[in-house]
């Protein structure tokens, strides 16, 4: 039963959302995936989705991308990027979701012995474009989510804790924040996390840092084919 990781599908099926125009490497990006993901997972497997799913504006409308990967292999976890903006209440989505998908907030997953907590962070203080009147009270609030989903983790007694954000937790060119703060409180084993796209991942922390061990898995970053976490 392994254990593997991938973000930033943003499927479009019900929508004309051509992915090429961020750059010759998108095109045909939703079959690359699937492709690569039906290579390497197996049905017995886990996979954690870091946001950013889909384009839908509304849950109606994600419903097409929704059941595209519940059709693939594996159980799947998701988490809440800044472009779901179909991700309503959390109580609705997951009314919604079709089998094999299962979407976190303030709590945690159960995979073996592995527990599997989320939230969707933000942009962190020290990153270019933090602006403390808008950016502050949401980090805030996200690094409340993820306490609550970790607080849960620790009372069903799971011995090995994963975190799946979509937002890096830290800034790019920096290191700490309220995030791997907490990260570290709680002994959390591994962080995965997508979201950027741009040359400023080239920077980011990849590794094991304070007894947490990083992983980006943004699909365009990692070849659009799942990331193995845990054999």
């Amino acid at each position: 039963m392994a254990i593997y990781a991938i973000g930033d599908l943003h499927l479009s099926h019900g929508l004309d959302k051509p992915m090429d125009i961020f750059g010759p490497e998108w095109a045909g990006h939703t079959e690359k995936i699937k492709e690569n993901w039906q290579r390497v997972v197996r049905e017995k497997d886990l996979v954690i989705v870091v946001g950013d799913i889909s384009w839908a504006m509304h849950l109606y409308e994600a419903a097409e991308d929704l059941r595209w990967l519940s059709d693939l292999k594996g159980t799947k976890v998701i988490v809440r990027g800044n472009h779901d903006y179909w991700w309503s209440s959390i109580s609705k989505v997951r009314k919604e979701l079709p089998p094999s998908v299962f979407a976190l907030q303030n709590d945690h997953f159960v995979w073996g012995d592995y527990a599997v907590c989320g939230t969707r962070g933000w942009i962190c203080p020290g990153e270019e474009g933090f602006d403390s009147d808008r950016d502050q009270k949401i980090y805030l609030r996200e690094t409340q989510r993820l306490r609550l989903s970790l607080e849960s983790a620790v009372r069903s007694s799971s011995s090995t804790l994963i975190v799946a954000i979509h937002f890096p937790p830290f800034p790019r060119r920096g290191w700490q924040s309220a995030f791997t703060e907490l990260l570290e409180e709680y002994g959390v084993a591994a962080c995965v996390f997508g979201h950027i796209h741009d040359s400023g991942r080239d920077y980011i922390f990849q590794g094991e840092r304070n007894g947490v061990r990083y992983y980006f898995a943004a699909a365009d970053g990692i070849s659009f084919t799942p990331l193995k976490l845990v054999e």
